[in-house]
């Protein structure tokens, strides 16, 4: 089962890379963040049209995620329990038996600002659901763009990063208490030694510099076996692309 996530920086922008994506690679599950999309505004006929179905849950200009699969999603929850938020960031489904929750975590912009202590109060609740979900689900990815770089061998300069917007002690913590949940990093525990980036910021010339993060993540309960996992950097290299690349894992 080949699963991807990707945060395509706006979906209206980036549909015809989603598209060949598709075709190309043919995974089981594609997941999107920043889709940027109200839900009547979304390609649905384009996505069929490409031989898959869509659930999705946007707004307009910010935010919105979709899960994009060849089989149908069903047990669909689109909103974090207990937490009073319109922001679209959350929707969870499950796809022949493995439960899918599909994230855009908030990016707290800046170390102590508002914007950080929205980042925790978000994190906290969905702690909570997310721990319910795991009692419920006995195979279950947890992905989507964390807006978190979990170790130094995920930054390109960690010394510049130390300290920082999701670098920050507080936001590895967050991290390290989902592995301690049971759940396994399968990106990196294949890629044990390697830097790896998904995201690269548009300035600067970032990506031809290799100036990147890793912060988006697919965390899974260890029955589900990552056989291979990368990140499709070919996306990012494209003309007007986002500034995440998809993250790819095949499992068992």
């Amino acid at each position: 089962m080949k699963i991807v996530t990707w945060n395509v920086n706006s979906l209206n922008v980036r549909l015809a890379h989603v598209l060949l994506f598709l075709e190309k690679h043919r995974p089981d599950v594609l997941c999107l963040q920043e889709t940027k999309l109200p839900d009547e505004k979304f390609p649905a006929e384009e996505i069929q049209n490409a031989g898959y179905q869509a659930v999705y849950s946007g707004q307009k200009t910010y935010n919105g995620v979709a899960i994009i699969s060849r089989k149908a999603a069903s047990d669909l929850i689109m909103d974090v329990p207990d937490l009073d938020d319109p922001q679209r960031r959350l929707l969870a489904a499950t796809i022949e038996g493995v439960r899918i929750i599909n994230v855009y975590i908030p990016n707290g912009q800046e170390v102590g600002s508002d914007k950080y202590a929205y980042k925790f109060r978000w994190l906290a609740s969905f702690a909570d659901f997310l721990k319910d979900e795991m009692d419920k689900h006995e195979r279950l990815v947890l992905l989507g763009d964390y807006n978190i770089a979990p170790a130094d061998i995920d930054v390109h300069d960690p010394a510049r990063w130390s300290g920082k917007i999701t670098c920050s002690p507080p936001e590895r913590q967050v991290f390290a208490d989902f592995l301690g949940l049971g759940l396994v990093d399968t990106v990196r525990s294949l890629h044990t030694d390697t830097p790896l980036f998904s995201w690269w910021d548009y300035r600067m010339n970032a990506f031809r510099r290799s100036w990147g993060l890793r912060i988006d993540h697919q965390l899974a309960t260890a029955n589900m076996k990552a056989m291979e996992a990368g990140v499709d950097t070919e996306y990012r290299a494209m003309e007007r692309p986002s500034d995440h690349a998809p993250v790819w894992v095949e499992f068992e």
